[in-house]
C-alpha cells in the first residue's frame, strides 16, 4: 500500500543516520494517516533493509498503540529482538511515547510488567525510556515512585540494565538528591551489582 512512499524515504534518509528527521516523519504520517494506515505502514516499514526506516515503522507503533493494541504487541515481542542497538534505542523512546499518550500514571502496569519480563532489553526501554523520569507528568509531582520502581532492580541480572537504572536514578539526583541519598543509603554495598548501580547512582551527591 505504502510501497512508493517506502521507496522514496530509502532513496532520502538512509545515506545517514538522522533521528530528527525520522522523529519528524512518523509524527506527520500518524497526524495524517488513519490508525489502520498506521499499522499498515509499520508492517512495510519493518520488513525494509534499512534500519532507518524499521525505526519508523517503531515510532509509529509508540503513537497508536493507545489505540491499537497489536502495537503495543509489536514492540514487546518483536522490536526488542531487534539485532541493531539504535532500533532498541528508538524503541525505548516508542515505549515513552506510548506512555505519554495515556498518561504516565496510566501507565505503571505496562512499566512493572516490562520491567518483570525476562528479556533485558523490555527492562531496559522502561528505564531509560522515561528518562529523565521525574521530568514526566506524574513522576515529576510524586518521584520517590519513579525512585522506587527504579531501585526495585539495582539488582538487576543485566549489566546494561543496571547501567541505565543507575543513570535514570543519578538524573533524579539533580533535583531530589536528599530522596535518592535516602534510598541508596539502605543498599548493600557488599553485592557488586547493587554496588555497580549505587556508584552511578550517587555519582553527583555530595559526600
Amino acid at each position: 500500500m505504502f510501497e512508493n512512499e517506502i521507496n522514496e524515504l530509502e532513496k532520502t534518509i538512509t545515506q545517514k543516520e538522522n533521528l530528527k528527521l525520522i522523529k519528524k516523519i512518523s509524527k506527520q504520517f500518524y497526524h495524517d494517516h488513519s490508525v489502520e494506515e498506521c499499522w499498515i505502514m509499520i508492517n512495510e516499514c519493518y520488513q525494509s533493509q534499512y534500519f532507518q526506516i524499521q525505526e519508523i515503522a517503531v515510532l509509529l507503533c509508540g503513537y497508536i498503540g493507545h489505540l491499537k493494541k497489536e502495537a503495543v504487541m509489536f514492540l514487546k515481542e518483536q522490536v526488542s529482538f531487534h539485532q541493531d542497538w539504535r532500533v532498541q534505542e528508538v524503541l525505548a523512546m516508542a515505549f515513552d511515547l506510548h506512555c505519554s499518550l495515556i498518561g504516565y500514571e496510566n501507565c505503571i502496569p505496562i512499566i512493572k510488567e516490562w520491567l518483570s519480563s525476562d528479556h533485558p532489553n523490555h527492562r531496559r526501554a522502561v528505564s531509560e525510556g522515561l528518562r529523565v523520569w521525574t521530568s514526566r507528568p506524574y513522576f515529576k509531582d510524586y518521584p520517590q515512585v519513579a525512585i522506587q520502581i527504579l531501585s526495585s532492580y539495582k539488582e538487576d541480572e543485566s549489566l546494561y540494565v543496571r547501567k541505565s537504572i543507575g543513570n535514570a536514578l543519578r538524573d533524579i539526583s539533580r533535583k531530589h538528591s536528599s530522596l535518592i541519598e535516602k534510598e541508596i543509603s539502605t543498599w548493600d554495598l557488599s553485592n557488586r551489582k547493587i554496588k555497580q548501580v549505587y556508584t552511578l547512582a550517587g555519582r553527583l551527591i555530595k559526600k
